[in-house]
């Protein structure tokens, strides 16, 4: 069952951090990144090696809705 983190009774930080102690490879998808945060992570992945599945990507971007035209075509 997905958990869901509200920084209020369920923090992020600390379930993120336990799960890089025994991971080999991370893959974020997030709309806002801010980068003063990453202090609080790098040291779990800085020993990885890289390359394909010993590394941590991350992607930063907003999707936005398709716009729906309410004039006639």
């Amino acid at each position: 069952m997905p958990r869901i983190f509200d920084n209020i009774d369920q923090d992020l930080l600390p379930a993120l951090q336990q799960t890089l102690e025994v991971a080999y490879r991370a893959d974020f998808c997030v709309g806002y990144f801010n980068l003063r945060g990453w202090k609080q992570l790098d040291r779990f992945v800085e020993g990885w090696p890289g390359g394909d599945g010993h590394c941590c990507r991350l992607l930063v971007g907003m999707q936005q809705m398709p716009r729906t035209s309410c004039a006639p075509q």
